[in-house]
């Protein structure tokens, strides 16, 4: 027996009846067979934040040459956005599968009524939406820091481990996502969604340092979620390691825990009541 097997049996032991089956595979393997000929829509996923690299690489980086990065270090302002761009990406792909793709699997197209009649439970769909959610932005992150590692943005081989934080980044953007969506009736609301997912572009760090804000400000955009992947994606890229980025990491990982728990009660409510 596998570890992934033993783990998977101890949640069949603790986990109330109906709830999850062990199965969240299978609806990974759904979204790969679905996914198999859009290959252009993960080319556009990582296409948008190269733009960017080459529009600060040409123009704005231009007039602003270097800013202070990790811990005060002076860096080129083209590599301090390159690691908040490839948060940013992996925050964009988990939640558009998330939200966009899920209100319509959910609300319109009915997959997820037609799962729950198999030996598959809430909890199968939301680790396994959560799992492809990951994927998609894991490809994103592959890619973008291919691109960003060719313009010689990353000055670390610490820089390899920004693949896994960007998982983490999707983990916790996707199970957030999963979980609001399910509180959505319309289309419409999606705009509720996108309002709060601009301003925390533009203002968790994007583009300027924390200390640009003032004192209060910074305590409000310390506590947006993709403040705490570019912190974490910034250390990562210049090697300048830090015991804050262990708090970056947690905040991830609780934020992940929570909407995996709250998604997965929501799809119990929904289609189990």
């Amino acid at each position: 027996m596998t570890a992934v097997e033993a783990r998977a049996g101890l949640l069949l032991r603790i986990l109330p009846p109906g709830l999850y089956a062990g199965r969240a595979r299978m609806l990974v393997e759904r979204s790969v067979m679905v996914y198999r000929g859009s290959w252009l829509i993960f080319l556009s996923g990582a296409v948008e934040p190269f733009l960017y690299l080459m529009a600060f690489q040409l123009g704005f980086g231009r007039l602003v040459t270097e800013v202070a990065g990790p811990g005060g270090h002076p860096m080129s302002y083209v590599a301090f956005v390159a690691p908040a761009l490839l948060a940013t990406s992996a925050m964009n792909g988990a939640v558009f599968e998330s939200t966009y793709n899920l209100f319509f699997k959910l609300r319109y197209a009915k997959t997820y009524d037609a799962m729950l009649a198999t030996p598959i439970g809430p909890l199968d769909v939301a680790l396994g939406e959560l799992g492809w959610a990951m994927t998609r932005g894991g490809i994103y992150a592959v890619a973008f820091l291919a691109i960003a590692a060719a313009m010689g943005l990353v000055a670390s081989w610490w820089a390899l481990l920004m693949v896994p934080a960007a998982l983490l980044i999707g983990l916790a953007f996707s199970a957030i996502g999963m979980a609001l969506v399910t509180f959505l009736k319309s289309t419409s609301q999606f705009d509720y969604i996108q309002l709060g997912l601009t301003p925390m572009f533009l203002f968790a760090t994007t583009f300027f340092p924390l200390s640009v804000y003032p004192e209060p400000l910074q305590w409000v955009v310390r506590c947006l979620p993709l403040y705490h992947g570019i912190e974490l994606m910034r250390g990562l890229a210049t090697g300048l390691l830090s015991g804050g980025m262990l708090v970056n990491l947690g905040y991830l990982i609780v934020l992940g825990a929570v909407g995996l728990w709250a998604s997965t009660r929501r799809i119990a409510k929904l289609l189990l009541t």
